[in-house]
């Protein structure tokens, strides 16, 4: 095993007994989740929450009956959470490789079915390295969904991770996941200290790294749903960081064949029925799209696919076809890299 691996093995499984032990907040959950959510949270297990170590939100709308891969799942607190979601027809499997961790998962399981009123359990528990989900039973393309909660920082092969992802995903299928980034990439120096890895720190990759790494595995258009500001509140682990800056962020990433590399503009347009359980005012796709019940928006040919041709297409209303392109969709595409204005002029 890698001599990461096992320092995480270890942070997790030995030296962070509860969420209280961690040294920064890093690997805490900033904002509040949702009444639904919360709701939940009420009947999961007091043991399976409190060595939760996630640093997000990662269960997004319109689960019923959906299949969830969740990497790194730990206590299994977003897996029992899912499970209720999805319902009695729905499955989440969970991938850990921390022994203790998977032992609190395990013991839990028959208290959570009960506590849901199941028949059988919709989740179970499988031992194993993220950097390694091909060495797992999992067959391709058998996920609709992939969650993951402030993990994949931790793993020493990131670029594999989202491979490997993509290549479990359904066609259609999204990885749902918050995780730690920081403005710039990390020393090695600060990448070889074992807490600020297990603290999810000297681990994250630089965004700009991410975006090329995601669109490398396939996932063409990363979304961005939400991101927060990280403060390190301990004064020795801030010393060491020093003007590097971190940001807990919660991305979307489509398995979609098609997608343009930028947003582009063939005059298609959407409306929101309001049928998402928990939004029927409106719905957001990502931040910077929201969708109002009943209004008619124009959308980018990618934004179109990732509502058509995914489990939300139910739920919309569209208009529009790919016949004519007009160009870049303003708002959300980019510029043209040449000006209109300056001398007439003609060559060739």
């Amino acid at each position: 095993m890698n001599d990461k691996h096992q320092e995480v093995k270890e942070y997790y499984g030995q030296t962070l007994q509860k969420s209280e032990d961690l040294k920064t907040n890093a690997c805490c959950t900033i904002e509040a989740p949702p009444k639904h959510i919360r709701n939940i949270l009420k009947d999961v297990h007091d043991e399976v929450k409190d060595k939760y170590y996630g640093c997000g939100l990662t269960l997004p709308y319109d689960l019923k009956g959906m299949k969830i891969l969740d990497l790194g799942s730990g206590s299994g607190r977003d897996c029992f959470i899912a499970s209720k979601l999805v319902g009695q027809e729905g499955f989440v499997v969970g991938v850990d490789m921390t022994d203790e961790q998977l032992e609190v998962a395990n013991k839990h399981i028959d208290y959570h079915t009960e506590k849901f009123g199941y028949a059988y359990a919709n989740v179970k528990f499988l031992k194993g390295n993220i950097d390694h989900l091909d060495l797992l039973d999992l067959e391709p393309e058998s996920f609709d969904i992939i969650i993951s909660n402030c993990v994949i920082n931790l793993a020493v092969d990131k670029q594999k991770v989202l491979a490997d992802a993509h290549r479990l995903l359904k066609p259609g299928g999204e990885m749902y996941f918050s995780d730690v980034y920081s403005d710039r990439r990390i020393p090695m120096t600060l990448q070889k200290d074992p807490v600020l890895w297990g603290e999810c720190l000297s681990g994250a990759l630089y965004w700009n790294d991410f975006l090329t790494f995601s669109k490398k595995a396939g996932f063409t258009d990363p979304r961005s749903i939400e991101n927060h500001p990280i403060t390190i509140e301990n004064a020795e682990v801030q010393d060491k960081v020093g003007d590097i800056k971190f940001f807990s962020v919660t991305y979307r990433l489509w398995k979609l064949e098609g997608l343009d590399s930028d947003c582009e503009d063939y005059g298609q347009s959407v409306r929101y029925k309001g049928t998402i359980e928990g939004k029927s005012s409106s719905f957001d796709l990502d931040d910077h799209h929201n969708f109002p019940c009943g209004k008619m928006m124009t959308v980018c040919g990618n934004t179109f696919k990732m509502l058509k041709e995914t489990r939300f297409a139910k739920h919309f209303e569209f208009f529009g076809n790919w016949d004519t392109h007009y160009g870049i969709f303003e708002g959300c595409g980019g510029n043209m890299p040449f000006s209109e204005g300056g001398e007439d002029g003609a060559c060739c």
